[in-house]
């Protein structure tokens, strides 16, 4: 990627080196990273994922108060974040500038092993996720390794993960989320699951559209880029991380969607730019 001559956001709070006590808050988690460890465990022992996801918000464990500092980081894995964020920032103004709207643009946090959000205390092993209770996007820079782990190589796959999260923002602030959360409180746990299928694959669908202006309007993508972005979204379907658990692949546990799916919701908002393709809840 083209990144570093790109704008720096001044909306980056790292509170990097440190932790907060837990306290339960309003609000749940919205994930890009499949809380990766969490959901092989739970496909591993049989278990429901959301119950481990809950019970690793409801740490015990009380960390040491964050050093927090805002603006642009300085090592070049946060700087690169800083720019992706930034790119988003602008991508998104200028859409919902079109549409006769105002964006609320989000912080992203930086920190190290566990965070306390608005949604309750996290430990890094949840991965990337968006709280809808405070507008913040969540990023551990220890989960680029786990992407490389599960073969989602490349600085365009990591900005992939970051658009994704920022995809839930928009979801938050046009009052997607609230009805989805107010329908699952509603519906069967498969039906549950199905509406969190669609909202994941949204959010997939959402960062391709803002790909497809970083790079029409920016050029921010090299050659091959594109490629590493559809890589990883179909690293994390959950047909895949069923697969590598061991376990048969069980379509009515899917949370996220499949690695097909990811990857063509991906590809619809990279190739048509606009948010009215990413329609997932009307969708076959």
């Amino acid at each position: 990627m083209r990144w570093k001559s790109g704008r720096r956001s001044t909306n980056v709070e790292d509170r990097r080196g440190g932790g907060n006590a837990p306290r339960r808050g309003p609000g749940m988690k919205v994930g890009g990273g499949a809380a990766l460890f969490l959901l092989l465990l739970a496909l591993l022992l049989g278990a429901d994922p959301t119950k481990l996801l809950e019970m690793a918000g409801d740490g015990a464990a009380v960390a040491p108060p964050a050093q927090q500092s805002a603006g642009a980081p300085q090592d070049e894995a946060a700087d690169f974040v800083s720019v992706i964020l930034a790119d988003t920032e602008d991508t998104w103004n200028a859409l919902f500038s079109a549409a006769q709207a105002r964006y609320q643009v989000p912080t992203l946090v930086l920190f190290t092993d566990a965070v306390e959000s608005a949604c309750g205390y996290s430990t890094a092993a949840t991965g990337p996720f968006y709280c809808p209770g405070d507008g913040k996007v969540y990023l551990d820079l220890g989960f680029l390794q786990e992407l490389d782990r599960l073969g989602a190589r490349g600085d365009f796959a990591v900005a992939y993960v970051i658009a994704h999260e920022i995809g839930h923002h928009v979801q938050n602030i046009t009052g997607i989320e609230s009805q989805v959360r107010d329908l699952q409180r509603r519906s069967s746990r498969t039906q549950g699951n199905a509406l969190s299928v669609r909202m994941e694959l949204q959010a997939d669908c959402y960062a391709g559209v803002w790909a497809h202006h970083a790079q029409r309007q920016r050029r921010l993508l090299d050659e091959g880029d594109l490629e590493e972005g559809l890589n990883a979204a179909a690293s994390i379907g959950d047909d895949r991380l069923q697969r590598m658990a061991g376990r048969r692949v069980q379509p009515e546990a899917f949370t996220h969607g499949s690695s097909e799916q990811r990857a063509q919701w991906f590809r619809t908002g990279f190739q048509t730019g606009s948010i009215s393709s990413c329609d997932t809840f009307q969708a076959r």
